[in-house]
């Protein structure tokens, strides 16, 4: 069995990031590992999730990888969004995986969200 344990995401902006995610509903911890740089993590169900600074070779962080996430009100989660001036890519709509939308996190990765479905 194969499982994925970690994401890590590196930006110019980890305090605007830290302020998007957890407005999704992610819970973050500001530490260290070692000498290396201070960062966010967070775990998600045996994934781990960080917001790392860019390393002082990069300019530009990386947009090219889409992430999602299962928000339980993707009305009100894209309601706060809207409030922070994130854009919306893809207005809400019933899919065959549910109810969701696609944003722009602070550095322009396209993140689709979708509400949490009710059993």
């Amino acid at each position: 069995m194969i499982q994925l344990n970690l994401v890590v995401i590196k930006t110019n902006r980890p305090e605007e990031q830290l302020r998007f995610y957890s407005t999704l509903g992610i819970t973050f911890e500001h530490h260290r590992y070692g000498k290396g740089p201070y960062h966010y993590a967070s775990t998600l169900e045996g994934l781990t999730f960080e917001i790392y600074p860019l390393p002082e070779s990069v300019a530009e962080p990386d947009t090219t990888t889409r992430l999602g996430f299962t928000v339980e009100s993707l009305n009100s989660t894209l309601q706060c969004l809207e409030e922070m001036g994130v854009e919306t890519v893809q207005a809400p709509a019933s899919t065959e995986w549910g109810y969701a939308a696609v944003v722009k996190d602070m550095d322009g990765r396209r993140i689709e969200l979708v509400e949490k479905m009710i059993k």
